[in-house]
């Protein structure tokens, strides 16, 4: 190897590691080419990118990021012309192999959701191994069926602890005390148990939504019931809220609008369809229960506050809030360590900036909106340094800033023929919902850009990228590339 060679190698050490989304896509040398007339050797590189792709897909990236891993992975090893096509859960990619070669094609279907992050992190890892150790195809797939097969790195109870204390967590964000933070740390940790259960018995997971929505709602009837005996004062619209933010938190409302904004019409609306219906079966969880209870002759009051506080006394305790409910979810997804304390930091900056905006009189929506772009912004930043997947921070960043409480509150109004507060309610819910996934999505187009800017109007000097500074006498200072 050249002395200047050595010289790049160790600068880029240096410098460190560049996230996969900062990688060209297609770039004109790949370290371990193949030949493009052996069947079963682009065979193996076409399965290679589309299960890395299906990894991606399973955990709700949207479809033109799962396109890009797909072509990424395809060009580390030659195949730099490829049609990739993902739609909702299928992935089609085909290979173009010269003039006088058929075209080489793969799909793979997706039939699980997963909402592992540190698969997500593993694969995004090899996908990087596979650009700068020219890994044989062959021990790449053997990586990656690991990765796909490898039970997750907390044991079962740590989740379930987790998913608690991010609705403990929520309830707090929403003004409740210390007796509606506990017992919505138990009814989660009752929701989370029963449908793991009922999930190992193949129950289809809009079932499992009213079976959750049904106990989450069921606590706050009891506690009204009894609030009198035990001199009880409580809010029982607040242990409501916080199990259907839990429940709303596992839905992939991110990527569909992604989907749709970024010119995939036909997986977003999928997508959304798919989070509309999940959505309506806690809902009508919910509203069973709250039928039941006033069958009894105790039907709750609608006693919640706004989901939206405008006081800046509370600001510290709602950070602090809104930090503990996107690092509860980031570790009951199994994000890695470093992947947890990025999410708290963009909680507690999407909360912050929503509560300023809401002192500004800005309105729910709007302030959402810009919190959602400030966390995908900074968390597509943070991400890229600590070489994390952006949608952890960006679904973990906008965990608490669900409206739960929104819902709930339109919920409630329909069912007392209230229809006007009812509709304004639930449009109120859809368009925070709407806001926050756009904001995202803006923000990590932002961080995308101000990482790469130069990289993508210079592609040319992708091949000999520090000869051709040292041909020009620019030297070190102009190291972009490896930055």
């Amino acid at each position: 190897m050249a002395w200047w060679q050595s010289a790049v190698t160790t600068l880029g050490k240096l410098v460190g590691e560049r996230a996969v989304v900062d990688e060209p896509v297609a770039a004109p040398t790949p370290l371990q080419p193949i030949d493009l007339t052996e069947d079963a050797r682009v065979a193996q590189v076409l399965d290679l990118a589309v299960r890395s792709g299906e990894v991606l897909l399973a955990a709700g990236t949207s479809a033109v990021d799962t396109a890009a891993q797909v072509q990424f992975v395809a060009a580390t090893y030659g195949l730099a012309r490829c049609d990739v096509d993902v739609t909702y859960n299928s992935i089609r990619v085909s290979a173009y192999r010269g003039p006088t070669m058929p075209p080489a094609t793969s799909m793979r279907i997706v039939h699980y959701r997963s909402l592992d992050f540190t698969r997500l992190a593993a694969v995004d890892k090899l996908t990087r191994q596979l650009r700068t150790e020219a890994i044989d195809p062959v021990i790449a797939l053997a990586e990656i069926s690991a990765i796909t097969h490898s039970p997750h790195p907390y044991n079962r109870w740590v989740a379930t602890i987790a998913w608690s204390g991010m609705a403990a967590s929520v309830a707090m964000l929403l003004g409740g005390g210390t007796l509606i933070a506990l017992v919505s740390l138990l009814t989660t940790a009752v929701i989370y148990l029963v449908n793991t259960s009922l999930n190992r018995f193949g129950l289809p997971i809009f079932f499992q939504q009213v079976v959750g929505g049904f106990i989450a709602a069921s606590p706050a009837g009891i506690l009204y019931a009894l609030r009198e005996p035990l001199s009880l004062d409580v809010k029982p619209s607040l242990v409501i809220a916080a199990g259907l933010t839990v429940l709303l938190s596992g839905l992939a409302l991110v990527g569909s609008v992604q989907d749709a904004i970024t010119g995939a019409p036909v997986t977003g609306v999928a997508r959304f369809f798919e989070v509309l219906m999940l959505t309506g079966g806690m809902i009508a969880g919910v509203a069973l229960s709250l039928r039941i209870a006033a069958a009894f002759g105790t039907p709750l009051p609608l006693t919640a506050p706004s989901q939206f506080s405008t006081s800046l006394t509370e600001l510290p305790v709602q950070v602090v809030a809104g930090a503990a409910t996107s690092l509860f979810f980031a570790l009951a997804c199994y994000a890695e360590r470093r992947a947890v304390v990025v999410a708290a930091l963009s909680g507690a900056a999407g909360i912050l900036v929503l509560n300023l905006g809401l002192a500004m009189l800005i309105g729910p929506v709007v302030g959402t909106a810009i919190a959602a772009t400030v966390v995908g912004f900074v968390g597509g930043l943070l991400a890229r340094r600590a070489l994390t997947p952006p949608l952890v921070i960006a679904v973990s960043g906008i965990t608490p800033l669900l409206p739960g409480l929104s819902l709930y509150r339109g919920l409630y109004a329909l069912l007392n023929d209230e229809l006007l507060l009812g509709i304004s309610g639930m449009m109120s819910a859809f368009g925070i919902g709407v806001a926050l996934a756009a904001g995202v999505t803006l923000g990590e187009w932002g961080a995308r850009t101000l990482r790469r800017p130069r990289m993508l109007r210079r592609t040319e000097a992708l091949r000999y990228p520090f000869l051709q500074r040292m041909q020009n006498g620019s030297g070190a200072r102009n190291l972009w590339f490896w930055r």
